[in-house]
């Protein structure tokens, strides 16, 4: 019982950490305000938030599962019936799951906080290797706000926080060679968003590079002795969880490779730095200049990591940054949030400082008021909400 107790006054920072930012951007919409700080608020209240994009589509695959018929006849959205391919099926799952307690929207919004919280968790387990206790509970209420589009995905129906929890958890068990937990939760990420394979290709490179010199020299067939692959073998449950999302597109959808089918939903192109093409159409604008700094960070960031010889972190990090250049959305910050939390480790040094406290406590009020904007901004019309009920 001691133990228990203890563990909940551990837990305590997190939870106020994860949520109380989440209940303050809630707030103005809950109370149905005109406006705060000058910016005009939509009328709809909570309902708001809950039509945030992607929200209602990720509600769509948790009431009908990829049924091409009951998309159709239920929902009114202009959309063909594989773009719904590109939301895998993990966070659908889940809101399903809650949703005999609670209806659609609000056991959407419930598991977006849990993730957020097993986000956060995970993360300060993450820092606490390389920072003491009280400076990694202040790198993870940096992560819980910074940056402000992560808490926006936060206070939103959103698949991010899941994504990038299991990213984090995954990397922190990987680091500890404890594999099959790195495996399972790979395989969740992977579950719940396309870019989790990007997980399995850094932990496989990992494994290889430090050995190449001696693979060289080694018969084919002793290579599985000198990889270690009767430990390591858990991590290809990030692949075959693939497979089976594509398994039941074919069941589902009629189409093994549905998810290639989603029309625009997959926006890397050949040419790197497309973004900076105004007329894509998921860009729109030549207003991009904060994009070079995403980049800038990114990279400072990740030769961090490598000159801490943090290979993992180093590899996992390089891997998404990388195929963030061949990006061609204008929301590319969403795009980098399974990498924030270990940029954030990377910049330890630097943001453990007592100045740096001092901007964080000052940025709160514009990431707050950014947050609000970009949340009333962000909202698909929904003319009929009984589907969602």
């Amino acid at each position: 019982m001691t133990n228990m107790i203890s563990r909940l006054k551990g837990l305590l920072p997190i939870i106020i950490i994860s949520f109380l930012p989440t209940l303050l951007i809630w707030l103005p919409f809950f109370a149905r305000l005109k406006s705060l700080w000058g910016i005009p608020l939509p009328p709809g209240g909570m309902a708001t938030i809950v039509a945030n994009y992607d929200g209602p589509l990720f509600m769509v695959v948790a009431k009908t599962f990829y049924n091409p018929e009951a998309i159709k006849n239920l929902f009114q959205f202009p959309l063909p019936v594989e773009y719904y391919a590109a939301h895998f099926p993990l966070f659908p799952i889940l809101i399903k799951s809650l949703s005999f307690l609670l209806n659609l929207p609000y056991s959407m919004l419930t598991i977006t906080l849990a993730s957020s919280f097993l986000a956060l968790y995970f993360f300060k387990k993450l820092a606490q290797e390389f920072v003491g206790s009280q400076n990694a509970l202040w790198l993870t209420f940096i992560f819980a706000v910074l940056p402000a589009r992560w808490l926006i995905v936060r206070s939103v129906g959103s698949a991010e926080p899941l994504f990038v929890a299991a990213i984090v958890a995954s990397v922190y068990y990987f680091r500890r060679k404890s594999y099959w937990l790195a495996g399972i939760w790979g395989a969740l990420a992977q579950f719940t968003k396309s870019p989790g394979i990007l997980l399995f290709v850094a932990y496989f490179i990992s494994i290889i590079y430090p050995e190449l010199k001696k693979l060289s020299v080694t018969p084919l067939n002793k290579w599985p002795e000198v990889l270690n692959l009767k430990k390591v073998y858990p991590i290809s449950s990030i692949p075959l969880t693939l497979l089976v999302i594509f398994i039941i597109y074919q069941i589902r959808l009629g189409d093994f490779l549905a998810y290639f089918h989603s029309g625009d939903n997959i926006h890397l192109f050949f040419l790197p730095f497309s973004i900076f093409n105004y007329s894509s159409p998921w860009v729109g604008t030549f207003w991009l200049e904060e994009v070079i700094f995403v980049y800038l960070l990114g990279l400072l960031g990740l030769f961090n990591l490598i000159k801490n010889k943090e290979s993992v972190m180093s590899w996992v990090t390089g891997l998404f940054l990388t195929s963030l250049f061949f990006v061609a959305h204008r929301d590319v910050i969403r795009y980098a949030l399974p990498i924030v939390p270990f940029l954030i480790i990377s910049y330890a040094p630097t943001l453990i400082r007592r100045e740096f406290r001092i901007i964080v406590l000052l940025l709160i009020i514009p990431i707050y008021l950014f947050s609000l904007s970009y949340i009333s901004q962000n909202v698909m019309p929904i003319s009929n909400w009984a589907p969602f009920l």
